[in-house]
């Protein structure tokens, strides 16, 4: 389990494909104080430590993630976000997230707003995921709060420490995002859609 507050930033380093799985070796800041066989979220996805190296680890995705996540996407040099997961007894600053990606959205608008910056993204409806007004949601592991909560868009404000500590800073109109849905909003889709 993690929280959505991104504890810092990695860089890709490697990218190899193993057949269906590909092995993503990240440079951190973080890697000596890593273990094999920890669990570590990367924009959002919760993935093994399987190798460390000096300042460099590797984890393994798997054809699922693949498909489910902007993994696929990534590129030697890009920025990941980064969380361990959270141990217990300790204070729940973001909100609950699991580490799985629920579907990717489009980062469809960018504004900044006197000091902060609005983002609004669009997803897939038919994929019977929510938001909802005032809600959590998790966008490439970073627990926010939805605003202009829309049947298959939202939006959420992002202040300059956020900007400046996460990969926020590296997204265009275009770019493809993770998303974790809600428990609360999972719950409430899924009584929706059985209730059709």
């Amino acid at each position: 389990m993690f929280t959505g507050i991104i504890e810092t930033l990695g860089r890709i380093h490697e990218i190899q494909k193993d057949q269906n799985n590909l092995h993503v070796t990240v440079d951190s800041s973080i890697t000596n104080e890593l273990k094999i066989d920890q669990s570590v979220s990367h924009n959002g996805i919760c993935l093994t430590v399987v190798a460390i190296k000096d300042s460099f680890y590797t984890v393994t995705a798997i054809e699922e993630t693949i498909l489910k996540t902007n993994i696929g996407d990534w590129k030697v040099n890009d920025v990941v976000n980064l969380e361990r997961g959270m141990k217990l007894g300790d204070r729940l600053d973001g909100h609950i997230v699991q580490g799985h990606v629920d579907q990717t959205g489009v980062c469809t608008k960018i504004e900044e707003a006197n000091g902060s910056w609005n983002y609004t993204f669009e997803y897939d409806k038919n994929l019977n995921n929510i938001t909802i007004e005032k809600g959590s949601i998790t966008v490439n592991g970073v627990s926010l709060t939805v605003v202009n909560s829309k049947t298959n868009e939202f939006s959420v404000s992002i202040i300059p420490y956020t900007f400046e500590h996460t990969n926020f800073k590296d997204f265009k109109v275009g770019t493809k995002i993770n998303l974790e849905f809600d428990v609360v909003g999972k719950y409430i889709s899924r009584l929706y859609s059985i209730n059709k």
